[in-house]
């Protein structure tokens, strides 16, 4: 109590974010009992206030656990997660209004600001959206997902100790997760179909529980390998990846399995020194060969028929197989409807987070499939890119892609021109893990449940905390070599 009495702002940003909420739940809430919440969000202030690393730490810690509730009519929050999110979002904001200690190198850091464009061009999208009313909430949630997860973190993770606390929250949480997935998944092995869903209720289905073991993967490799690490900190950390890696495959999720390897392929090229701009000239060569022989590809693509199976090499050439492959067909389907949508509106999209509402009577009868729904209510686009693309207009689609590339980009420098080679380490590592987001989000896209964007957003702001504080190299001397001692304890971010 003497702590919080002792600053006058962190009192006064108290009771204004008191005041908002309690105004906020009489409007909203029209039952006497919801009062009682108050006290509990007064309490998670105070902890978010005081205890803000700690606090981003216990949300992540919370995260593999939540699950749905429906609260208002058709509207569900993620518990017990996004009411805090929600809290911690308006404590944030108050506190650096009042207080004036946000770390403005964050603010000016590029991908700061082409989140920040993004989040705008969002609000733009949502007031000339075809669903204004489910814009305006699909943004708000953007909104209670990056502030906490990149704007609070990328302050926080200045100290390479919170990133490590974070990421061991989220992880050891997952490996809860995954231990009781593997076990139901023995319980139920022999029906292909059933082991897409016994990762409920903590994920939806067997493409976000893979994505999520995917990215968190290359960590628990870093931190098994770790140089500075203890006996005892190895050994959590190959239990962890032998776990995620058994989780990994009997996720039997195809783009979780293509991304780690596309990822291994991608680390092991920049560990050999391949430059980032000889990797895009050889994806701009393969991309030119696919164009230029596409009827040929397509024509094979369309003899494979062989379906989703527990085979290994039977499931990876499933990957292709154009002609009876439900997941694929389907995702065919939507990508036809997005584009249909999007000739309509190039510019500005139908809305953020409107595709669901409105794609059903974009479907084109020859390519619907068996999962499919004439009322179109089974959810987004299935892609990180053509979704924005759809709903937010070509600006919506670019800048997505440009958080992205610039992101990658920034921890491939880091690990490049940092002269303490572990923390250049941390920052590829963390690179590498976004890149398995990246691949997949081609064929998925789960950005807007809690569940990936709680680590997805860190991990961002982790790259760009460690651009920040590493102390580069000066350019004449950017070779990778070993770091004296002195050097690594010169470097701020190890404190």
């Amino acid at each position: 109590m003497k702590k919080l009495l002792a600053n006058k702002g962190v009192v006064l940003a108290l009771l204004l974010t008191a005041l908002f909420l309690g105004v906020c739940m009489h409007f909203v809430f029209d039952e006497n009992y919801t009062v009682l919440l108050l006290p509990a969000a007064l309490l998670m202030m105070w902890l978010f206030m005081l205890y803000r690393d700690e606090s981003l730490a216990l949300m992540a810690l919370f995260t593999p656990f939540a699950v749905d509730f429906a609260l208002i009519g058709n509207m569900s929050l993620s518990m017990p997660v996004e009411p805090m999110m929600i809290v911690f979002t308006v404590v944030f904001l108050f506190q650096e209004t009042l207080m004036h200690s946000y770390d403005s190198r964050v603010l000016r850091h590029p991908v700061s600001i082409l989140i920040m464009l993004s989040l705008v061009w969002m609000v733009f999208t949502s007031i000339v959206s075809l669903k204004p009313v489910e814009s305006f909430k699909y943004t708000a949630v953007r909104l209670w997902f990056i502030i906490p997860f990149f704007y609070a973190t990328a302050q926080s993770f200045q100290r390479v100790k919170h990133i490590k606390l974070f990421y061991w929250a989220y992880a050891l949480s997952l490996a809860v997760v995954v231990a009781i997935t593997t076990v139901k998944t023995m319980q139920s092995y022999g029906e292909l179909q059933m082991l897409h869903r016994v990762m409920r209720p903590f994920y939806n289905d067997h493409t976000a529980y893979g994505c999520i073991i995917a990215l968190m993967l290359p960590g628990a490799a870093y931190f098994a390998f770790e140089s500075k690490a203890k006996t005892w900190q190895r050994v959590v950390s190959v239990a962890l990846f032998a776990l995620l890696i058994v989780g990994l495959w009997l996720s039997y999720c195809r783009a979780a399995w293509l991304s780690v390897v596309a990822a291994l392929f991608l680390y092991v090229l920049i560990r050999l020194g391949v430059r980032i701009k000889w990797m895009l000239a050889g994806l701009a060569v393969l991309v030119g060969l696919f164009f230029a022989f596409k009827g040929d590809i397509m024509y094979q693509m369309s003899k494979n028929k062989q379906d989703s199976s527990f085979a290994l090499a039977d499931q990876v050439k499933s990957i292709s197989n154009i002609s009876t492959d439900a997941s694929n067909l389907e995702r065919i389907n939507r990508w036809d409807a997005a584009f249909s949508m999007w000739k309509e509106q190039p510019l500005t999209g139908i809305g953020p987070g409107a595709y669901q509402f409105i794609y059903g009577p974009y479907q084109k009868p020859e390519l619907m499939t068996i999962i499919s729904t004439n009322d179109g209510d089974m959810g987004n686009a299935h892609s990180e890119y053509i979704g924005p693309l759809t709903e937010q207009g070509v600006p919506g689609a670019l800048l997505m892609l440009a958080i992205f590339v610039v992101t990658f980009l920034t921890g491939e420098r880091v690990y490049r021109t940092a002269v303490d080679r572990r923390l250049g380490n941390l920052a590829l590592v963390l690179a590498v893990s976004l890149f398995t987001y990246y691949v997949h989000g081609i064929l998925n896209n789960f950005l807007d449940t809690d569940k990936l964007s709680v680590p997805f957003w860190a991990f961002t702001a982790a790259v760009v905390a460690l651009d920040i504080v590493t102390e580069k190299k000066p350019k004449e001397k950017r070779v990778r070599k070993g770091t004296s001692a002195n050097a690594v304890e010169a470097t701020p971010a190890t404190v």
